[in-house]
């Protein structure tokens, strides 16, 4: 399930927010659900937040016996459209 972050949309009246919707919060929700309209605590109205995007890091380009040990199969060159197992 993906994490969403949601704030509220009426910053200019604060003292109506409650803490969590005033500096934001984060709440982990179906993909197939429609976003949040208002705060679950107070009901005031919130808008979701463009966030970062986690992506995988890959550090290290994976070695012969990684890749086998995944599960692929490993090919080597021989000639000009000629590939060998290894």
């Amino acid at each position: 399930m993906p994490l969403y972050e949601y704030i509220t949309e009426a910053a200019e009246d604060s003292d109506k927010c409650c803490r969590s919707c005033k500096k934001g919060f984060e709440l982990r929700r179906p993909v197939d659900r429609p976003p949040l309209e208002a705060c679950p605590l107070c009901r005031n109205p919130i808008k979701k937040v463009i966030s970062r995007v986690n992506t995988p890091k890959i550090l290290k380009p994976l070695s012969i016996t990684d890749a086998k040990k995944a599960g692929f199969t490993v090919l080597e060159k021989k000639e000009e459209g000629v590939y060998e197992r290894q």
